[in-house]
């Protein structure tokens, strides 16, 4: 699986591509930033933000792009930056026909670090570790996006588990319904439910020939 993450940003927007498969490590690809001035106009800041990215769909072919989750902070004018250039993002992963996972900050340190609140340079050594790199990269950003691309190659395996678990789970809950419904109906002596006895009713009137009553009452 290759994956290509994303730490959103508009001054800079750091992206990392990483490998992995069964039984192998982490493998590093790629990384870069992408950067815009703070004096052009935004809509041109979120076009260069796309066109980056696009690029780097295009040339290292990814399977998926995971991207950092925005969440409240103090700053609003960063979240506000921060959630256009995750927008424009997952735009062009629907254009290229890709998916596209979320992963929180805290979801991010704890899978690579272990501690949910650790710092970047934790973050950033520990890429470095995991990736075999000579130096950690620079800057944060790019630390980061490699980070979010390493976390969903490892929660990946377990978040599809636990959804196959889940559905056979729900399989396996509705046997459960079918088994108890069959065993009412033969203790009952095989007598339709009422749901099925207002069918029944509603499929004979309405087979009824024109100008005969489409309802009556039936008496014992």
């Amino acid at each position: 699986m290759r994956v290509l993450g994303v730490d959103p940003g508009l001054t800079r927007c750091g992206i990392g591509v990483v490998e992995s498969g069964a039984g192998r490590p982490v493998a590093f690809v790629d990384v870069g930033v992408v950067r815009t001035g703070t004096d052009l106009p935004l809509e041109r800041r979120l076009l260069a933000v796309g066109d980056e990215v696009e690029r780097w769909v295009q040339r290292h072919r990814p399977d998926v792009i995971a991207v950092e989750r925005v969440f409240s902070q103090h700053n609003v004018r960063t979240v506000m930056g921060t959630a256009q250039a995750s927008g424009v993002v997952a735009l062009v992963a629907a254009r290229a026909g890709l998916p596209v996972a979320f992963h929180t900050p805290s979801e991010v340190k704890a899978a690579v670090t272990g501690e949910g609140r650790a710092g970047k340079a934790q973050v950033a050594a520990m890429v470095t570790r995991v990736l075999g790199l000579d130096a950690p990269p620079k800057p944060a950003d790019a630390a980061d996006a490699l980070a979010l691309a390493i976390c969903h190659c490892w929660r990946a395996p377990m978040q599809d588990r636990m959804a196959q678990a889940q559905a056979r789970a729900t399989e396996m809950a509705a046997v459960h319904r079918a088994r108890l419904a069959q065993a009412r109906a033969a203790q009952d002596g095989d007598r339709p439910t009422a749901a099925e006895q207002w069918a029944a009713a509603r499929a004979a009137a309405e087979a009824r020939p024109a100008g005969e009553p489409r309802w009556s009452v039936r008496r014992r």
